[in-house]
C-alpha cells in the first residue's frame, strides 16, 4: 500500500530542538533564524532529509515556515492548517495566521530595537527575500545569509534520495525532448539570453521527458539544470540516478557539487526565475559579474499548457479513475447502510483509505497516489488537509459527513477529486451548506470569460452563494495539475492572489468548500481544462473567449443537495452532469456498482 498511517509529528521534541537551535543562533551572533518548509527546489512536497520544519516544530503541513527568536517562535500557516497546527506543535511555538500577517510586519513587532535574522540562501528565493527586506527598511532589522543552523543540530538527518530516473514515452508527451529543448532554446535566443537556470524538478522532468521517484507521490527527480541557447542541457544531480538511461549527447550529467562552479563560468545574460530559484543561484552569478536576466522559468508555462496528446491521455486517465471512484462510492454507500442498521458495524477512516486505494490498484494502471488521501469524518473533515493516522483514526457514524480528497498517478495523467458523502441522513444545515458549495463549483464549471483573464477574476464566482450566507473558505478555489507530474502545478491558479492569465490546455482543480471547526467539512472537487469557447449569437466577434472542459465525471451525493436552493440553470447543469457520468461510466463498472450509479445519477 502506498499510504501509511504512522504519526510523523513529534510535538514533544519541539522544545528541546528549539532550545538547541537558539544556542546556534546565539553562537552566530544572530537574533533569529528562519526555517521554511521548502527545500532548495522550493517544493511543496519535500524529501525526508529536507523536512526541517517538521523536524523542528512537529507541524506536517505542506506550506508554512517558522521564525525562531530568543523569546518567541512563530509558526506561520495559512487557512488550510490553522486547526491542524494547534494539535501538532508544543506551547513553545505560537501559530501565526499567514499571509494575513506578513513576515516583515511580525519581525518589526517582535524586534522593536532591530536585530539580525539569519536564513539559508539555498532555501529562499530572491523574490521572497526582497519582499521582506522592503518591509524591514528603516526598522534596524537585517536579513543575514547563513549556513543552515537546523542542519547543524539534526544529527540523524536522512540521506538525500537517489531513486532511478525513467524515460517518459514521447507518444504520451506529444513532443520529443529534443523538440522541447529546441523550442525553448529559440525563445532564449529571441530574448538575447545565453542560458536559463532550471531549479524546479517538474520543469526538468517535463523538458527532458523523464520521470523520477525522489519525492513520494510526485514522479520527479531532484536536480538542477542549465538550458543553453543551442538546446544543450547540463544536469546536476546524483549521477547514479541516470545510470542506464540513454541520454542525448546534447544532455550532460554532472554531480551536485559542480553546479555552483559551472554557474560562475556561464556567459550572460543568464535567465533566472526570482520566484523559484534559490537566492544562492543569484549570488553565484553575481560573484562572477555575470549579467542576470530575471524572467519566468521557461518551462513553466509550456508545461502547464497541455498539448492535444496530453489532453487526450488525461481524459482517459480521468475516466479510469472515475470508474474506480464509483466502485469506492458504492462501497461507502453499502457500508453506510450497514452502519445505520447495525450498531456493532465498524468502519474507520483508515478502512476508507485502504478501500479507495484498493479500487485504484484494481485498475492495474496506478503508479502511485498523487498525494496522501485526505479522509476526514465528522469534525476531522474540518481539518482542510487532514491526514489520518493510527492515533487520529475515528469511526464513521450515522448523521456525519465524510470528506474524501484523493487522486492517482497514472502514466497518462494525474487525478485529484474530492467528494463529500452523507453517512446516513444529513441535517438540513448540512444540506444547505453543501448546496452552497455545489453552487460555487457549478459556477466555475459554467464560467465563460474573455481571453487574458486570470484565476483572480473567477475566484469570487465560487464564493458568492457562501458569502450571501455569511460563510467562506480559507483556501484557493483551484490549483494547476501536472501531466503525470506534481498534483499542485504552477503557474496558474483560481485564487484571489493569482494574476497569471488562463490559457488553453491548462488543467486546474475546481474545489470550493466550507468547514465548521469541530463539526464537519465540505469540499467538492472536479478537474477542468481551459479551452477556447465557441462563439455565441450576438457576442462580440472580435473578442476571444475561454471556458472549461470538465475532466472529472463522478456522481455528487444527491442526499446532500437541497434542490430548492438551486436555480433552474444550476439544476439543469447537475442533471446533465449526472447523465454524462452515467453515459461514460455505466460500461466501465461492475454490475453492483452499475445499479448504484443509476441511483446516484437520477435527475432531480
Amino acid at each position: 500500500m502506498f499510504q501509511t498511517f504512522d504519526s510523523t509529528s513529534s510535538p514533544e521534541q519541539g522544545p528541546p530542538r528549539l532550545a538547541a537551535l537558539r544556542r546556534e543562533i546565539k553562537a552566530e551572533k544572530l537574533d533569529g533564524f528562519i526555517v521554511p518548509l521548502a527545500d532548495q527546489h522550493q517544493g511543496e512536497y519535500v524529501a525526508d532529509c529536507d523536512k526541517r520544519l517538521e523536524w523542528l516544530t512537529g507541524f506536517t503541513g505542506s506550506a508554512g515556515f517558522c521564525v525562531a527568536l530568543a523569546d518567541r517562535a512563530g509558526v506561520f500557516v495559512d487557512g488550510r492548517y490553522r486547526v491542524q497546527v494547534k494539535a501538532q506543535v508544543a506551547s513553545d511555538y505560537t501559530p501565526v495566521d499567514w499571509p494575513e500577517t506578513k513576515l516583515g510586519d511580525w519581525l518589526a513587532e517582535a524586534l522593536p530595537d532591530g536585530g539580525k535574522v539569519g536564513f539559508d540562501p539555498w532555501l529562499h528565493t530572491l523574490g521572497e527575500i526582497e519582499a521582506v527586506e522592503k518591509r524591514l527598511k528603516g526598522t534596524g532589522i537585517t536579513l543575514v545569509e547563513s549556513d543552515n543552523l537546523v542542519d547543524r543540530i539534526w544529527d540523524d538527518r536522512p540521506d538525500r534520495p537517489c531513486e532511478p530516473v525513467t524515460r517518459y514515452p514521447d507518444d504520451m508527451a506529444g513532443e520529443t525532448d529534443a523538440e522541447k529543448r529546441g523550442r525553448l532554446a529559440a525563445a532564449l535566443r529571441d530574448a538575447n539570453q545565453q542560458a536559463a537556470v532550471l531549479t524546479l524538478p517538474d520543469s526538468i522532468c517535463w523538458l527532458l521527458n523523464v520521470r523520477g521517484a525522489d519525492i513520494p507521490r510526485n514522479p520527479v527527480v531532484q536536480a538542477f539544470a542549465i538550458l543553453h541557447d543551442d538546446g544543450k542541457v547540463q544536469i546536476f544531480s546524483d549521477e547514479a540516478k541516470f545510470r542506464g538511461l540513454a541520454t542525448d549527447k546534447a544532455v550532460d550529467i554532472a554531480p551536485w557539487d559542480a553546479f555552483e562552479p559551472v554557474l560562475t563560468q556561464l556567459d550572460g545574460p543568464v535567465r533566472v526565475d526570482k520566484s523559484s530559484a534559490p537566492l544562492a543561484v543569484t549570488r553565484a552569478l553575481q560573484s562572477a559579474d555575470i549579467t542576470i536576466s530575471y524572467a519566468d522559468d521557461p518551462c513553466i508555462l509550456p508545461k502547464a499548457c497541455k498539448n492535444d496528446t496530453e489532453l487526450t491521455a488525461a481524459r482517459a486517465a480521468h475516466l479510469r479513475d472515475a470508474a474506480a471512484m464509483c466502485e469506492f462510492l458504492a462501497w461507502v454507500d453499502a457500508e453506510g447502510q450497514k452502519l445505520a442498521s447495525d450498531s456493532g458495524h465498524k468502519v474507520t477512516e483508515t478502512d476508507v483509505v485502504r478501500a479507495l486505494e484498493g479500487f485504484r490498484r484494481a485498475t492495474n494502471a496506478l503508479q502511485e497516489i498523487s498525494f496522501d488521501t485526505i479522509c476526514g469524518s465528522g469534525p476531522n473533515g474540518a481539518i482542510v488537509h487532514y491526514r489520518v493516522t493510527e492515533d487520529t483514526d475515528r469511526r464513521l457514524a450515522p448523521g456525519e459527513l465524510l470528506l474524501v480528497d484523493s487522486g492517482g498517478q497514472y502514466l497518462d495523467g494525474t487525478t485529484d477529486i474530492t467528494r463529500t458523502i452523507a453517512i446516513g441522513t444529513p441535517t438540513d444545515e448540512q444540506r444547505a451548506c453543501f448546496t452552497r458549495v455545489l453552487k460555487g463549483m457549478i459556477a466555475i464549471s459554467q464560467a465563460r470569460w474573455p481571453k487574458g483573464r486570470s484565476g483572480h477574476d473567477l475566484d469570487a464566482l465560487a464564493r458568492i452563494a457562501l458569502w450571501r450566507a455569511g460563510q467562506d473558505y480559507d483556501h484557493g478555489t483551484g490549483h494547476g495539475v501536472g501531466q503525470y507530474l506534481s498534483v499542485h502545478e504552477g503557474p496558474a491558479r483560481i485564487s484571489r492572489v493569482s494574476d497569471i492569465a488562463l490559457e488553453p490546455g491548462m488543467i486546474l482543480s475546481n474545489e470550493p468548500g466550507y468547514y465548521r471547526e469541530g463539526a464537519f467539512g465540505i469540499r467538492i472537487e472536479n478537474l477542468v481544462a481551459v479551452q477556447n469557447a465557441p462563439a455565441l449569437p450576438g457576442g462580440d466577434a472580435h473578442r476571444a473567449m475561454l471556458d472549461f472542459e470538465t475532466l472529472t465525471y463522478v456522481p455528487i451525493d444527491l442526499a446532500l443537495v437541497d434542490a430548492e436552493l438551486l436555480d433552474r440553470d444550476e439544476r439543469a447543469w447537475l442533471n446533465a452532469y449526472h447523465a454524462e457520468c452515467h453515459a461514460r461510466l455505466a460500461d466501465r463498472v461492475s454490475e453492483t456498482t452499475g445499479d448504484w450509479l443509476s441511483r446516484a445519477t437520477k435527475a432531480i
